[in-house]
């Protein structure tokens, strides 16, 4: 059966946001097509794959973004639902957290914090309306450290991941022959992926989302809260 694109289903936040229904089909890796649809105003769509989850293409969702724009689409005869936030909700797990709070329009500011000096701290603030996010989010790819990427094969997982599709980090080095596409790409990889996990309300939300070193656990934590 098919999979609805809930919060509430969402089984598992370690490394990718996957869901799953009550007959224990899932399906990984969701946040950045779920982006690519919520950043277009896609509201109504069913996806159709042919294995245990979305495939990752470049990392980003520039891919996805480029396929909507090339097939259109159609105006929704319906009035369409919004979530507007009208008082402030968190969700914290130690130093990280993740927040709602009103606001006219939706907006979002990240902040990330990293060891790896290559990252370090990056801040972005950013209202996510008329195309912003396709044109300042959309292109921005994951990313992990070389030492991770190794453990990750040796538990069988990324399989296929290679420098094609995520930003590779070794002690200071962007292994990556290209470099970044942004100066800020990794925070604004993490706006992309609150894009995408926040898309999963439902809904549209109408208020600011401020994520401090928030990941797919945070965020969903958040949505369960609202």
């Amino acid at each position: 059966g098919g999979i609805p694109a809930s919060y509430d289903l969402v089984a598992d936040t370690v490394l990718c946001t996957k869901l799953a229904n009550a007959d224990g089909v899932s399906v990984g890796t969701v946040e950045h097509l779920m982006a690519a649809l919520a950043g277009m105003g896609i509201s109504d769509a069913a996806v159709e794959l042919d294995g245990p989850e979305v495939p990752i293409m470049d990392g980003s969702s520039a891919p996805f973004v480029a396929g909507f724009m090339e097939a259109g689409g159609t105006a929704a005869d319906v009035p369409l639902s919004a979530i507007r936030i009208l008082s402030p909700i968190a969700a914290r797990l130690g130093v990280r957290s993740a927040e709602l709070t009103p606001a006219p329009r939706f907006e979002m500011s990240f902040r990330i914090d990293f060891a790896e000096p290559a990252i370090g701290v990056q801040d972005k603030d950013l209202t996510l309306v008329n195309g912003t996010f396709v044109e300042e989010l959309s292109d921005c790819r994951t990313f992990g450290q070389l030492g991770e990427v190794e453990q990750l094969r040796a538990a069988g997982l990324a399989r296929g991941g290679n420098l094609d599709n995520a930003i590779v980090i070794d002690e200071g080095r962007i292994l990556n022959p290209e470099g970044l596409r942004r100066r800020d790409e990794f925070v604004r990889h993490k706006m992309l992926d609150a894009v995408g996990d926040l898309a999963l309300a439902g809904a549209p939300i109408i208020g600011r989302y401020s994520g401090d070193r928030a990941g797919h656990e945070l965020t969903n934590l958040l949505l369960r809260q609202l």
